[in-house]
């Protein structure tokens, strides 16, 4: 069972960390930082902390994952910190696996939030024994342009600010994934919105409960035969949730990755899978169609799959507990967390 952490609450300090791309830290970016900071301030009521190599920029980060490596654990060490979240992903995080002490995390759990590349970081937590939330990021959802989305915003403050389970987690309404340059000129410009088509069941029926494990899949290729793969036994009776990023990766990858996991004895130790809204909507039915055909080579056509929700790629989204007890409802196309993914 992994450690469930402290709750959040306005006044605490969270630290922000470049574990991966050093954006954050370049001055034609800074501004897309600073925007992301002050909703954590005006929004949630928390105290910022940035550490201290992650504004170094891009060349250094780069060239130091220790530096990296060093500001994450100083941010779980330091005892007046309650809460760290990723600044942006990137392609490289698993480059910080030498530079980890576990033992560090374990001895002093609090939240920690990213999406993307920020899945390494969750497997070293998930290594460690500690429950973190694959989610929204400073440059990201809480940079958005204008304003937050009042889904991302209500997500968090339900996920992290209070101890009791979530319940039902609901489609937005509406999402996007429409790049903007992120040039201070489009500031004040909205990403354009597409009505949600919601939750579309895959295959299964009545109620699926399982123990949320997974990631962005083209990111979980990296940690496959090291330390910080998780063991059999973190998959069973799970509930998998997979998506991915903004690569739009070819569904025939897609494949080849799942029928990695039915070979490990993954798909068939988990109870259900979520798979997120793929970025842009690319590849939406292509997907659709290389998770079925790899459950049905495994023979496991009432495994429940639920596909198309918001934790991935797009926004808005909503975190995700790893370690929590989860429910997937085919009869009624719903998701929801049936346990607290903090405590007070």
């Amino acid at each position: 069972m992994l450690i469930q952490p402290a709750k959040l609450s306005p006044g605490d300090k969270v630290a922000t960390v470049s574990l991966s791309w050093g954006g954050a830290g370049e001055p034609s970016l800074r501004w897309r930082y600073e925007q992301g900071i002050e909703r954590l301030r005006s929004v949630f009521g928390l105290e910022v902390v940035p550490m201290p190599n992650s504004l170094k920029g891009q060349a250094y980060l780069a060239e130091h994952p220790e530096a990296r490596a060093e500001d994450l654990m100083n941010a779980f060490q330091n005892s007046e910190i309650k809460g760290i979240i990723s600044n942006i992903g990137g392609d490289d995080s698993i480059r910080l696996l030498p530079y980890i002490d576990f033992e560090i995390i374990r001895r002093n759990p609090k939240v920690f939030m990213g999406y993307s590349d920020t899945t390494i970081s969750h497997l070293f937590c998930f290594h460690a024994g500690l429950s973190s939330f694959y989610g929204p990021a400073i440059m990201t959802d809480f940079a958005e342009n204008i304003a937050m989305d009042d889904y991302t915003v209500q997500a968090i403050q339900k996920m992290l600010f209070q101890p009791k389970a979530v319940g039902e987690i609901p489609a937005p309404e509406q999402w996007t994934s429409e790049f903007l340059e992120w040039d201070i000129s489009n500031k004040s410009i909205s990403r354009t919105k597409h009505p949600n088509r919601g939750y579309e069941l895959l295959q299964g029926s009545g109620i699926a409960k399982g123990t949320l494990i997974g990631g962005c899949i083209e990111v979980l290729e990296f940690a496959k035969g090291t330390e910080i793969w998780p063991k059999q036994e973190a998959w069973q009776d799970s509930i998998l949730f997979f998506e991915t990023s903004e690569e739009q990766t070819d569904p025939e990858l897609i494949k080849r990755w799942l029928r990695n996991y039915a070979a490990q004895g993954i798909l068939h130790q988990a109870n259900g899978m979520i798979f997120a809204k793929p970025y842009d909507e690319m590849h939406y039915d292509a997907y659709k169609e290389v998770i079925l055909a790899v459950l049905a080579e495994n023979q496991l056509t009432d495994l429940p799959v639920l596909y198309g929700i918001s934790f991935g790629h797009t926004e808005p989204k909503t975190p995700i507990p790893y370690g929590r007890l989860a429910q997937i409802d085919c009869n009624q196309l719903s998701f929801s967390l049936i346990e607290a993914a903090v405590r007070d």
